[in-house]
């Protein structure tokens, strides 16, 4: 198969792009895909001098997620287009914030939230994280196999970014469902109408409860994220943030808060299955799982790849590329180049500067949560392991298969055998 007859976002390639992301390293790592009009980055150095080419590849690519959503409404019946148009004249206009703006802009959202993400908060956060992990590993007790994904991976992020938020607990079980529609809407997968309006009607539910937890930390504040932005005002417009400025840094966080890390905890659970000797080579050994967390990261990364805009003519190794033009730099991609990682599409518990994978992106736009995320893996995977052993796939249930997502990788579910540790 040559490079041009590739079809990266098909279906099929979707589900395991691997050999399809070598072919490209190979033979065209900038390449354009025509089907999606874009250029696909695949090759580890390039994506690192992208980034950092800030005045070359804007973030502002928002034009860009309209148009997805524009197909996904090309399949509404004339009475959904009225439903849906309906449901969205009364949603609240969400401007870019931090995901997709460039400097200086961006810094001014990032910063009023990165004092909640620096190593020194975090630590202070660590019993709380506990709590939530020891929680759910009881609830995985008593019994010998369960769903991995709706037992553990998927409520363990989903409760700790609640807390962060400051989501009251009569509020729980709505805010699980919405936040996890909107993760889902942004897989870019196709859905069924039916499935697309019932998003659309959780989307404006959740926006009617989130502003009124904003109004309520503005009367009474507390000591959580809603409370910051509530509270927050962007030095150089002289005001507070608006509903739809705190929506969008908001949202950004109930994706980045939850899902990446509950496809990490099942993407690595996968690989502790595949490899049962690696489950006693790190059991209690905290540097090992660290090494381990990283690797599962590396070897799927949750975020697959996201735009960026070409906004002068340019080049990227040696490539041409012209204003206007829309990248995709796949981080899943960059992650298994063995340029820079040997045997990249292994687990190696051993590999010097496992930190150095791209699965939290990097430069300005670095995943802000990062710090949050590792810590709840790495309290996670080590949790588990003291607590159970002989983590096995279910046999009678299959291998999981990955979900077919444009943007996000993971597991909708994982059937997994084990044994009480005394």
């Amino acid at each position: 198969m040559s490079e041009s007859s590739i079809q990266l976002f098909s279906p099929e390639n979707l589900i395991d792009p691997y050999p399809a992301y070598k072919q490209l390293r190979d033979e065209a790592p900038v390449h354009f895909m025509p089907e999606m009009n874009l250029h696909v980055v695949t090759r580890y150095d390039l994506l690192r001098e992208a980034i950092k080419r800030t005045d070359d590849f804007s973030s502002k690519y928002d034009q860009f997620l309209g148009g997805a959503q524009q197909m996904m409404f090309a399949t509404l019946s004339p009475e959904q287009v009225i439903e849906a148009t309906a449901i969205n004249e009364q949603m609240v206009e969400i401007p870019p914030t931090m995901l997709t703006l460039d400097e200086p802009e961006h810094t001014q959202y990032r910063s009023l939230v990165s004092k909640l993400f620096t190593v020194t908060q975090v630590k202070k956060s660590e019993d709380s994280v506990r709590a939530v992990i020891d929680k759910n590993i009881a609830a995985m007790k008593g019994r010998t196999s369960a769903e991995f994904m709706s037992l553990f991976a998927g409520p363990v992020p989903l409760e700790i970014i609640s807390d962060r938020l400051g989501i009251p607990e009569e509020d729980r079980m709505f805010f699980y469902e919405a936040a996890t529609a909107a993760a889902s809407g942004l897989k870019m997968a196709p859905v069924p109408p039916e499935t697309l309006i019932h998003r659309m009607q959780l989307g404006l539910d959740l926006q009617k409860l989130l502003i009124k937890l904003i109004e309520a930390r503005r009367a009474e504040p507390q000591e959580d994220m809603i409370t910051i932005l509530a509270n927050s005002s962007l030095e150089e417009a002289g005001r507070q943030l608006t509903h739809g400025e705190i929506l969008s840094v908001l949202n950004q966080f109930l994706v980045a808060g939850h899902e990446t890390t509950a496809s990490t905890f099942c993407w690595g659970m996968l690989a502790l299955c595949d490899n049962p000797a690696l489950q006693e080579e790190i059991r209690g050994d905290e540097k090992l799982v660290k090494t381990f967390v990283e690797e599962a990261l590396r070897v799927e990364a949750p975020v697959q790849g996201l735009p960026r805009l070409v906004v002068r003519d340019t080049e990227l190794g040696g490539y041409a590329l012209k204003e206007g033009d829309m990248m995709m730099l796949r981080y899943g991609a960059a992650n298994r180049d063995e340029r820079q990682f040997e045997n990249p599409d292994s687990v190696d518990i051993n590999r010097e500067k496992a930190g150095m994978q791209m699965a939290f992106g990097s430069g300005v736009h670095h995943c802000i949560g990062a710090p949050l995320a590792r810590q709840e893996l790495n309290i996670g995977f080590y949790e588990l392991l003291e607590h159970f052993a002989d983590f096995k796939l279910d046999p009678s249930k299959g291998r999981p298969v990955a979900d077919p997502s444009f943007i996000l990788r993971g597991l909708p579910e994982i059937h997994v055998n084990y044994k009480e540790r005394n």
